[in-house]
Order: C-alpha cells, then structure tokens, then sequence
C-alpha cells in the first residue's frame, strides 16, 4: 500500500479492492481524495481540503495582531496552499526568518520603510531580496483580505531588481557533450530530450509519463503556473522514449525505480552534467532556455514558442526571438552588401 507522508489524509482499501484515500481534519467530515497521490489533481484537492480547516494550526500559540499570528494565518490560508510546492518552499524559508525576528511585533505597525530596510540588508544577494519581498507581498495581500491590516505596506515598495540573464542557456556543444557522453537508451539521455524537446520545467519534466501521451501529442499541467499543454512530440523525442526502459508511471525514475522529487533530480541530473564535462553553471533549468532559443533560431515567432514553453509572459521569450532575428538579419545584410558590391581585385590585390 503507498505510504503517504501527508497530515489529515487516512487510507483504505474498499471491497473491490481499490485504495481510497480522504482528508479528515480535526472535527470535520472526511473529503475524498481523486487521483493518486503526487499528481495534480491529488494535490489540489489535499490542499483545497485543508483550506477548509476550522482552527488554524498554530493559532494557540501567538497572539493575536503579531507578525507570528500573521504568518500562522497564512500558512492557513487557500492562497498559500493553493501555491507550486517551489514557491510554498521559498516563501516559508524567508517568512519564517522574518517572524523569527519580528514574530512578537504589531503586523499593522509594519510600515514601507521598514520593509525597504530589510530589503537593503540584502543588497549583497539581490536574488534573495526579491524573494523576500515576493514572500512579504504575498502575507501581506492575506493580511489586507482579512482585515488584519488596514493597507499593505509593500503596495509603495519598489519590488528589488536583479541584473542577472538567470540560468545559462545550454549551447550545442554542450548538447553535443551531454548526448556523447550518455547515449540513446541511458535515462540520463531521456531526461535531457523531454526537457529539450518539451521546453518544460524539472517539476514537471519527474511527473511524465506514457499515460499523457495521446494520438502523438504530450499533455502537461504545469506544476508552478497551472497552465495546461498539449505540445506534439517531436521525432526525436519518440525515438528516445521507445528505446528507454520504462516499467513504470513516471519516465524518469530513481536507480531504485521510486519518482524523482525535483531537489532529487537536480543533484541527479547535476552528476550527469559533471560526468559530460559540462562546466558548472549548467543545470537542467538551463535546456528549457536550449528549447526557446532553438525555437527562435527556426524563425518561431514569440507566440508560438510560448505555446511549447508555456511562459505566461512574453517578456523572456522576446528576448530569444529578438536575438535570433538579429542575427538573421545582419546575414541578409552582409549577403546582400557582398551580392551588391562584388569584389573589384583578386585575392592576391591585382586587378
């Protein structure tokens, strides 16, 4: 029977044999569970279950109007756990340094100034500022809604800027590299040709499998955005797929057959980069940027590598076609440039 390590959920099996599974909180009915455990659909209806509690956990120990309380009642709340389980992770791990501070404070006593305090403390790591502010923003746009504050303090702060192009985009050579080193057949090979081929993130790049496949075409709920996908398979990919083992749901499994989580297959996938000779640097967040940009080089227009991609703005793809169609351009430039003034010498400077 699965082993779920999840609170409030009970399991059974009914006379059919079939496992059930429900969520039963303190002094509540008991919620069915659809789907299994792990997957979109189990998820969602986990976390719309718990946002039913009637006693926010933790209520007991804070006092109420305190930062502690705040967050207590956030982490309570359908915003938070309606979240990608990323972005639950990172806005607890800056939330709770936040309260561990400022945990006894008034929340309403919280002013602009003192959030763009905070925010230059963390100048030496503008990545982590930006986090922070996101976590803030997100507890305080709670705290509005229930009436915990009379106006959000972030609404006035400007959100920290971070000058950085992100992950490096894998170039061919590095393709190149990785594919030489871990040939068709291996499941290192698959994991790069679903997250090439697909555009997809690692978070839903572990939960693929034969089952979403349908008449040639890929079907993906992205974990972060929400965002359903239908991205038709390319050739490669489908060769890739039959000539890998796979016995079970996901495509990409652990050496001893169990579901990557995405820390997991990170450090899993970061071995193989190492095993290429790839620098450091490389990361499998790195190939959704490869797709884009071989996207771009085919003349895609922004539109349509979204459509694959699933980016919900426009703004990084642009970036992509913006450089493919410079260069595109510069060669109709030059082309034309040496088509219209041919050379009037020979090569050794007579005429």
């Amino acid at each position: 029977m699965t082993k779920i390590r999840l609170s409030y959920i009970h399991e059974f099996r009914d006379r059919h044999g079939k496992t059930r599974r429900y969520v039963r909180l303190p002094g509540g009915k008991r919620i069915p569970l659809k789907g299994a455990p792990g997957t979109d659909a189990f998820m969602f209806a986990y976390h719309a279950a718990l946002a039913g509690k009637r006693e926010e956990i933790g209520a007991g120990r804070t006092m109420p109007g305190t930062v502690n309380a705040a967050v207590v009642s956030y982490y309570n709340s359908a915003s938070y756990h309606m979240g990608a389980p990323a972005t639950r992770t990172t806005r607890r791990y800056f939330l709770e340094a936040f309260r561990r501070e400022h945990g006894d404070k008034r929340i309403a006593l919280l002013q602009p100034t003192h959030i763009e305090r905070m925010i230059a403390a963390k100048a030496g790591t503008p990545s982590a500022a930006r986090n922070f502010y996101a976590a803030l923003r997100a507890l305080m746009d709670h705290c509005a809604i229930a009436g915990l504050i009379a106006t959000d303090p972030t609404r006035d702060v400007k959100r920290p800027t971070v000058k950085t192009d992100g992950y490096r985009t894998w170039t061919e050579d590095d393709i190149a590299a990785f594919e030489a080193r871990h040939p068709i057949g291996k499941r290192e090979r698959l994991a790069l040709a679903l997250m090439l081929f697909t555009g997809q993130r690692r978070g839903d790049i572990i939960k693929m499998g034969r089952q979403h496949i349908r008449d040639g075409v890929l079907y993906v709920r992205q974990q972060k955005t929400g965002a359903s996908l239908a991205i038709p398979l390319h050739p490669q990919l489908v060769e890739i797929i039959e000539a890998t083992p796979s016995d079970h749901l996901t495509f990409i499994t652990t050496a001893s057959g169990k579901p990557f989580d995405s820390k997991s297959f990170g450090n899993w996938f970061r071995t193989a980069c190492n095993e290429a000779g790839l620098p450091n640097g490389i990361s499998a967040h790195g190939l959704r940027k490869a797709c884009c940009r071989r996207l771009a080089e085919a003349g895609r227009s922004a539109n349509e590598i979204a459509a694959i991609s699933g980016h919900a703005s426009l703004r990084a793809i642009t970036r992509y076609t913006a450089a493919a169609d410079q260069l595109r351009m510069a060669r109709s430039g030059i082309d034309a440039m040496a088509a219209a003034f041919p050379p009037t010498r020979t090569s050794g400077g007579k005429p």
